[in-house]
């Protein structure tokens, strides 16, 4: 199976608000994806959070979304993919920048929310984000969403792909994430949790709804850091693997 790398999206809060438990989720995961200040985050929150993840031996990569702090990034907006690939480049940029001021380095770039939604279907968005990535620093790796437009495009960019799935998240027959206002589309047993990950990854597939399993490469697995449940999930995913003798480590530049 070889190593697999347990990722959380952090640094998602913004001034005065705290979104999620960042330093117990630190000791948990391999690599942390943080905020860039656009959908949540700022140079404070983006700062600490690289700093302690440096302290914990945590990766980091950048994590930009949408310009939408009332949503929270999970709402598609009506951008070109050109103004996207702007938008990525200069989240990608802050965060390079903010992860140097605390001593880290970023390795990667993952999309967040409604832009990586968007991107998993809709190539030219994908091919925007791949295309930003590579000009802002080619050596930087792509984690995508397995199975989805992201993962060609970053190889077409020639660009280190990394495909990851979603702990906490179902799937539908087709391999895409069931949207977060349809049943089944979250998974808040932490057990249940664990356990799909581990059968995905023995097996190198996603595992739909309906039970289907569809091959993929698996290198990461994400959980999602803003829920109530997430620190326990993260937990839960790491036990299980390693009580399977799954290798858990970060990417390497």
């Amino acid at each position: 199976m070889g190593n697999v790398d347990l990722n959380a999206d952090l640094g998602e809060g913004y001034g005065a608000y705290a979104c999620g438990d960042d330093a117990a989720m630190l000791a948990v995961v391999t690599s942390a994806n943080v905020a860039c200040g656009l959908h949540a985050g700022d140079p404070e929150i983006m700062a600490s959070t690289f700093r302690l993840a440096k302290e914990k031996g945590v990766a980091v990569g950048a994590h930009p979304g949408f310009p939408d702090l009332w949503g929270f990034g999970r709402r598609r907006m009506p951008f070109t993919p050109a103004e996207i690939e702007r938008l990525v480049a200069y989240q990608v940029g802050a965060a390079a920048a903010l992860a140097a001021y605390a001593g880290h380095r970023i390795t990667y770039v993952k999309a967040h929310g409604a832009l990586a939604n968007l991107a998993a279907e809709d190539r030219a968005v994908a091919d925007a984000i791949a295309g930003a990535v590579r000009a802002v620093d080619r050596d930087l790796a792509l984690l995508a969403i397995a199975l989805t437009a992201q993962v060609p495009a970053g190889e077409a960019a020639g660009l280190d792909v990394h495909q990851e799935i979603f702990a906490d998240r179902g799937y539908t027959e087709d391999g895409q994430l069931i949207a977060r206002s349809q049943p089944g589309a979250l998974i808040t047993d932490q057990d249940e949790a664990a356990s799909r990950v581990l059968t995905m990854v023995q097996e190198g597939a996603i595992l739909t709804a309906s039970g289907k399993h569809l091959p993929t490469p698996i290198r990461s697995i994400c959980v999602h850091g803003d829920s109530a449940h997430a620190v326990g999930t993260a937990r839960a995913v790491r036990a299980t693997l390693e009580g399977a003798g799954v290798t858990l480590a970060p990417f390497k530049p």
